[in-house]
């Protein structure tokens, strides 16, 4: 029932869940992964049947954080070398609706106590216990006093939230069956936030919104991922962290490359250095805009990696549609009422909301929103799917609502300042990802420029007669 990370080479995600084969394919490249095992997509489904865990199913969970325990020389639980684990969700396919990740599991009183000891940091604990405690509470309830109970409790309402609204909602959106199932990749952790030289990170392969084949993303120093994803944190570019650790971004760039050639496809990796060492924590296909989905077809196609008819099919009739959706080109004497990081380009004009159920009764109701947050959670998808628009005060082009916006093909501008709630709400806006900027009223959107890489797309489906999408491109004006 429970299989460590090695022994699982021969399954699928469908198996084991996204997340522990993106683990299994870095570690058959030789990338430094640390240590995990998974409950598969089997025993979620058994108990969304049974409604209960299976019987023996906490002491097999145990079994497997022993391996853990060999794999790392620490102990869970334990006072001396003490080993905290993250808990991550892991469907068959991206799901932003799930329960985010859950941190630092394991740590008990007298855990924080031998950590303190041992790092001689009992500030590093405590920020620690004190991120631990908010996040177990928000996500599962009570914080157990000892370390297996948190684990039972945080992989059973991990399996549990794949029935939660916004999970089941943007499965409808996207067409995803219910009976998929989740996995749960249990892991040890590694500390981006021990010292001045740890931190965490995204990387792309190519750049997600524009398609260049630069890679691209952001750093924040002395964090755990949380911080980065939620965009709560001003995060730097990758090019802070080739001054300040060139081996480790040189290691990364490296990984990167093995990466993009492994999968043929673009990537989205997320990482951490703890002391100056990297890990790899996850790579997947890269969610892009509409743009970067065509301009990335195209290059690797020209570049061998993939087939004029895998080149074709990497495109989308929603993309197709998104390339051709008219843009805000000229905003006239419009007031600027906000700017930030263009994070998702196109663009959207509505009632400024504030909260995602408002945005979700306004639209089913005909009204036309645009979605303004502090930043987005997976709570907010359900609002996120319902917008023509995405603005966030806090966050930087790789935080939730930037890379879900993305995926979704809606426009988000991220990071917009303290207080543009209160200066939106209520207000019709206009909303332009592309330049990162929100002006008043609702401004007139017109057709967008000729893009190089369409053109591109058109000729290779005349090359391969390709009918149907040909007579998509022409029924989107292309």
């Amino acid at each position: 029932m429970i299989l460590p990370l090695e022994a699982t080479l021969d399954a699928g995600p469908d198996r084991i869940g996204g997340k522990a084969a993106s683990l299994l394919a870095m570690a058959r490249l030789g990338l430094p992964v640390p240590p995990a095992f998974v409950v598969p997509t089997a025993v979620a489904r058994a108990w969304a049947q049974a409604g209960q865990l299976p019987e023996g199913f906490a002491g097999q969970l145990m079994a497997g954080v022993r391996g853990l325990e060999a794999a790392t020389g620490r102990r869970f639980g334990g006072a001396e070398r003490p080993l905290l684990v993250a808990v991550r969700s892991g469907a068959a396919v991206s799901m932003p609706g799930m329960m985010e990740t859950l941190l630092n599991l394991g740590l008990t009183d007298a855990v924080a106590a031998g950590l303190a000891t041992e790092t001689g940091n009992p500030a590093f604990v405590d920020s620690l216990r004190a991120a631990f405690h908010a996040q177990f509470t928000a996500c599962v309830g009570a914080v157990p006093g000892d370390a297996p109970s948190q684990l039972l409790a945080a992989v059973a309402a991990v399996m549990a939230s794949w029935n939660s609204r916004r999970a089941r909602r943007y499965r409808a959106h996207h067409g995803i069956p219910d009976d998929l199932g989740t996995a749960v990749t249990v892991q040890a952790m590694v500390f981006g936030n021990l010292c001045d030289r740890s931190g965490t990170g995204v990387m792309f392969s190519r750049n997600p919104i524009s398609g260049e084949p630069a890679p691209w993303g952001e750093w924040l120093a002395r964090a755990q991922g949380e911080a980065l994803v939620a965009g709560t944190h001003n995060a730097e570019p990758l090019e802070r962290l080739a001054a300040t650790l060139p081996e480790a971004h040189a290691q990364l760039l490296a990984g990167a490359r093995a990466l993009e050639q492994a999968g043929r496809d673009a990537q989205d990796i997320e990482f951490t250095i703890e002391a100056g060492r990297l890990y790899f924590l996850q790579s997947r296909a890269a969610k892009r805009t509409a743009r970067a989905a065509v301009t990335i077809a195209m290059a690797m196609h020209d570049e061998g990696l993939i087939s004029r008819e895998e080149a074709l099919a990497r495109v989308t009739p929603a993309q197709l549609a998104a390339m051709l959706a008219p843009v805000l080109t000229d905003p006239g004497a419009a007031p600027l009422l906000a700017s930030g990081t263009p994070a998702s380009p196109g663009a959207g004009a509505g009632l400024a909301v504030t909260s995602a159920p408002e945005a979700e009764a306004r639209a089913a109701a005909g009204e036309t929103v645009v979605l303004v947050r502090p930043t987005t959670s997976p709570d907010d998808v359900g609002g996120m799917l319902a917008a023509v628009a995405v603005v966030t005060e806090a966050g930087g082009a790789t935080s939730h609502a930037a890379v879900v916006g993305r995926a979704l093909g809606k426009p988000v501008v991220t990071g917009c300042g303290a207080g543009t709630l209160a200066l939106l709400a209520g207000q019709p806006v206009t909303v332009c990802g592309t330049s990162g900027r929100v002006f008043a009223g609702l401004l007139p959107l017109a057709a967008p420029p000729p893009a190089p890489a369409l053109a591109r797309y058109r000729a290779l489906a005349l090359a391969a007669a390709d009918a149907p999408r040909l007579a998509a491109l022409a029924e989107r004006g292309g």
